[in-house]
């Protein structure tokens, strides 16, 4: 029988199977914690990852944004200082090149997914498009990279004003399924620029019919009219079909104040998600460290808050 992830060390993480991490998720009933982070910010805290510092302060999950698969760069990895210094490293002709998701898996001791994008060229855009490079899109090819990447999780999401739209994450979550072997997590924080409902049940019973393992939804008190019954009505479906759940925080809300974030963990608790987001619009890429502290004692108490951060990632 798989540990819960709750308790979970690194060493009994990295043996898990993708259903592993699954069942360890949910049998850690709702106190489950994701950092996202910038992957091309340089760490507040100096020559560190930002993953690094989530995982220090209580964070379970590690999700990169901003992580382009076929320039694969991570700041504050060892050995770069700046991002040219990365750059370099990347190009270095005596084929030096060395795998960031295999690094931070090492420095962190946590499961790290990525952020990819089904931009729908057809979407009906409320804003200016926000173009992003191809390495970010959700598509084959950045698909099969993910994978060689040893990625452990994507999240097929997408960023302010990109033109995502609930259709192409249900197709990209069928194109997901024949090209990548690990979790995956699908669904929208926000409008992502598209003039469409967030929270849709018709989109949520795609998602899970078309094979999604988790299902996003926006917290509630993030996205305007998405209440508590929304997100606990599509909880309950979600799970009736085998599937989980994350509530995210990516409406710039992850560097409120404390108490802020502590209210709307407890409300997506009562409402059922396996797994808290939090986002990374705080300094350098990051929510603020103490927010991710204040969520872990909200859902999970002192002792498990206590325990994620002390262990060792030799254990």
């Amino acid at each position: 029988m798989v540990k819960r992830l709750l308790s979970a060390t690194s060493s009994e993480i990295k043996k898990m199977t993708p259903m592993d991490l699954k069942q360890a998720i949910k049998s850690s009933e709702g106190r489950i914690i994701c950092s996202e982070n910038v992957a091309l910010s340089q760490s507040v805290a100096g020559e560190i990852t930002n993953a690094e510092l989530a995982s220090a302060y209580g964070a379970d999950l590690i999700l990169l944004n901003g992580f382009d698969v076929f320039n694969p760069i991570v700041m504050g990895l060892p050995g770069s200082a700046n991002l040219q210094e990365m750059i370099d490293l990347m190009n270095d002709p005596r084929g030096l090149k060395k795998n960031p998701v295999d690094q931070l898996k090492h420095l962190t001791g946590r499961p790290i997914g990525v952020n990819l994008e089904p931009v729908d060229p057809m979407s009906n855009l409320n804003q200016q498009q926000t173009k992003i490079s191809e390495g970010r899109q959700c598509t084959k090819e950045t698909l099969q990279e993910a994978q060689k990447l040893g990625f452990d999780f994507i999240c097929l999401t997408g960023n302010p004003g990109t033109g995502v739209t609930n259709k192409k994450i249900a197709e990209a979550i069928q194109l997901a399924k024949e090209h990548f072997f690990g979790l995956i997590i699908a669904g929208k924080m926000h409008g992502a620029g598209v003039d469409e409902e967030v929270v849709n049940m018709e989109a949520i019973q795609s998602f899970v019919q078309a094979g999604a393992d988790i299902v996003l939804l926006p917290a509630v008190g993030t996205v305007p009219g998405v209440t508590d019954e929304d997100v606990r009505d599509a909880v309950k479906y979600i799970r009736s079909r085998g599937a989980l759940s994350m509530s995210a925080i990516g409406t710039s809300q992850e560097s409120a104040d404390q108490e802020t974030i502590k209210q709307i963990a407890i409300r997506n608790k009562i409402c059922g998600v396996d797994i808290q987001h939090i986002g990374d619009a705080g300094y350098s890429g990051l929510a603020p460290v103490e927010n991710i502290y204040a969520m872990s004692i909200a859902i999970r108490g002192l002792r498990h808050t206590m325990n994620r951060m002390g262990s060792s990632i030799n254990r």
